[in-house]
């Protein structure tokens, strides 16, 4: 009689694979270099030197903050990179050098390590970082330019170091008017990594094709800012306009979708993007503020644990029991 073959039983989830947080987070680096070079191409060397602090102080106060907790370190899967990189995106691209310092220290140290690391903080923290630098440093977090012009030649545009040069610039959110091709392609006033609707699209595909990330939440984000400001304005011209510009595409994209702060079932997901669009479309319409979506994506967050209490997967093999003791 042939030997049984022994079979291992246990508990679901059965999926294996190899992604490991290192790898997600390396995919989504990679799937952040299009933005990064189209905001380095558009505003200078001075825009990449931000990003690079930023992601250099992101590192060095997560590794000191293990290194004194004397805890393994952490740094190595990559999520400090991640943070730096979003953050340094997320500044204008004349800030003085102080400001990612001093975002890369709340967003880590208060918002990740003081809540016990990855996975469990409450919020998104490059997306809190921003948030305080916003309210903390409003006049520097609000300088915005125009992308460079290279017509005096290359180098002496792409190496400006000034970090104010009086060419202060409003985001297209403040008003627009005409063609939408500057707006896909980036030629417009706003954050670093914000302003190029290609690159930010070419940086999804590539996150959908590893299934990083699946495409409902920013679609949903995205249809839902639409249609909010569709009903706000009353014009159809207005809402590319209110698509291609600001953070959208690169919260909803980037922030929106962190595994850490989204929930953890499909309804849930989705209760979770008509949050963070519909309070994005609002504050943009109705606050002092032009852009939105990282008061969204905060909110969106703070709303996570409630909606997970309430949403939540029904299990399998469970019979309602009916009135007469029976189950159904």
């Amino acid at each position: 009689m042939a030997q049984l073959e022994k079979f291992k039983v246990s508990s679901s989830p059965h999926i294996t694979d190899d992604a490991g947080v290192d790898r997600i987070m390396l995919d989504v680096i990679i799937a952040l270099i299009p933005a990064t070079v189209a905001g380095t191409l558009l505003f200078g060397f001075y825009a990449l030197l931000l990003v690079i602090v930023s992601i250099a102080a992101c590192v060095l106060f997560e590794y000191s903050y293990d290194l004194l907790a004397k805890k393994m370190n952490s740094v190595w899967d990559l999520s400090a990179v991640v943070t730096g990189l979003l953050l340094g995106l997320n500044l204008p691209p004349r800030a003085p050098l102080y400001i990612p310092v001093i975002g890369a220290a709340f967003a880590i140290i208060i918002v990740k390590m003081l809540f016990g690391g990855i996975g469990k903080n409450f919020a998104n923290p490059a997306i809190a970082g921003r948030i305080f630098l916003m309210l903390a440093f409003m006049r520097s977090m609000t300088m915005y330019i125009e992308p460079l012009d290279y017509s005096g030649g290359f180098f002496p545009a792409f190496f400006n170091f000034n970090a104010y040069d009086g060419a202060a610039s409003a985001t297209p959110l403040d008003g627009w008017s005409g063609s939408l091709l500057p707006l896909f392609i980036g030629n417009t006033g706003g954050c670093i990594g914000e302003t190029s609707a290609l690159a930010l699209l070419l940086g999804g595909v590539y996150l959908l094709a590893r299934r990083v990330i699946s495409f409902e939440i920013p679609l949903i984000i995205i249809a839902v800012v639409a249609a909010f400001t569709l009903i706000f304005t009353g014009s159809v011209s207005a809402v590319p306009v209110a698509v291609l510009s600001g953070g959208l595409l690169l919260g909803a994209i980037f922030m929106a979708t962190d595994y850490a702060t989204t929930p953890n079932t499909a309804r849930g997901a989705i209760i979770y993007a008509l949050i963070v669009g519909a309070f994005t479309a609002i504050v943009r319409q109705y606050s002092d503020y032009p852009e939105g979506m990282s008061f969204a994506i905060l909110l969106g967050n703070l709303c996570v644990p409630l909606i997970d209490k309430y949403i939540y997967p029904k299990n399998f093999g469970y019979r309602k029991e009916r009135a007469d003791g029976n189950r159904s």
